[in-house]
């Protein structure tokens, strides 16, 4: 049984990963860090974890914290982990990051998209892209993941099939997606500043706009961020132009055919919701051809939080420690 620590468990994405993993019945979450609330109990932050962490408290980050644990997951800010991790993978086991610090394989493309220049360059060689439905062979006894986020996970989820086997064309395909509040992080926008609206950001610059290219082999993505008025959840719809002649079935079936047996995406014919992913680790995805414009357009769901963070973080967990690869994993979302 791999014992974990958790590094930034006050934030949304560590306590998802603390909520998860601790009805994982093969993993043992031996230390919850979070240095703002060092001290707090984690039920008095998150109520909803007081079945699972009693009366435990949130610890102050240590280096050798690692020594005793045979895998630490880093759920910080972007940018944050990246002086951390190298002297962590000394330490331990098995380094997951969920943040960007280790996502981009090319360091050139960190001062232009994230402001800085990559503090570990000769790390990054080493990181396997935490998508396991594109990097599962990788990801199989792995001992370092960098787990990707919510947009790029549903966008290229969506897309990869048909860029893969070049059934659409790799220049112009554009990405519209709306996430939930959390996506955000805990603190930065209150309630009021978000219900009743509707708004774009990032425009032309978001910084997963590289990492989407990435994971496409290369493809030009056009990607437009959008904040919703709701707290979970990620609807990205994508647009590209098809290489040759299409229909509505031909592409299902391309979904299809690429997602079976996967267990943890579901072609549908209906659109999917956020709402059917809500609590999953399941990201709902189907396709259209418009004949009259001449689009393949694609819609995919995930909860950003789950698919989209830190239960992708443990199914590449358990990947990375020949675990069964859905354990602890919820496949079925909450409805009402």
């Amino acid at each position: 049984m791999p014992s974990i620590g958790i590094v930034g468990a006050s934030g949304f994405a560590g306590a998802e990963l603390l909520r998860l993993a601790s009805g994982h019945p093969e993993v043992d979450v031996a230390w919850a860090t979070g240095d703002s609330q060092a001290g707090a109990p984690i039920a008095g932050l998150y109520p909803n974890l007081a079945a699972v962490v009693g009366a435990r408290t949130f610890e102050r980050y240590s280096p050798d914290m690692s020594d005793d644990v045979d895998a630490v997951v880093f759920a910080l800010p972007h940018g944050a982990s990246g002086a951390l991790v190298p002297e962590a993978r000394t330490r331990t086991k098995v380094v997951l990051d969920l943040g960007a610090d280790f996502r981009l394989r090319d360091p050139a493309l960190y001062p232009a998209w994230y402001g800085a220049e990559h503090p570990a360059p000769e790390q990054l060689d080493d990181f396997v892209y935490g998508l396991p439905e594109l990097h599962r062979t990788e990801l199989a006894g792995a001992t370092a993941v960098a787990v990707p986020g919510c947009y790029p996970t549903v966008a290229v989820l969506a897309l990869h099939p048909f860029v893969k086997e070049g059934l659409v064309e790799p220049t112009g395909i554009v990405v519209d997606a709306a996430t939930g509040v959390s996506g955000a992080g805990r603190d930065k926008f209150p309630f009021c500043n978000v219900d009743e609206d509707f708004s774009a950001y990032g425009l032309l610059n978001h910084r997963h706009t590289p990492e989407m290219e990435q994971e496409l082999g290369g493809a030009q993505v056009l990607f437009t961020p959008h904040l919703a008025p709701m707290n979970r959840g990620i609807l990205a719809t994508c647009y590209a132009r098809p290489t040759g002649a299409t229909s509505t079935a031909a592409v299902l079936d391309v979904l299809r055919e690429t997602y079976d047996g996967e267990p943890f995406v579901v072609v549908t014919d209906d659109p999917p919701s956020t709402k059917a992913t809500m609590g999953a680790n399941t990201c709902h995805v189907t396709a259209r051809y418009d004949e009259r414009t001449g689009w393949v357009v694609v819609i995919a769901a995930i909860d950003n939080l789950v698919k989209g963070t830190s239960g992708q973080a443990l199914q590449c967990l358990n990947l990375a420690f020949g675990i069964e690869e859905t354990l602890g994993l919820p496949r079925v979302g909450l409805l009402p």
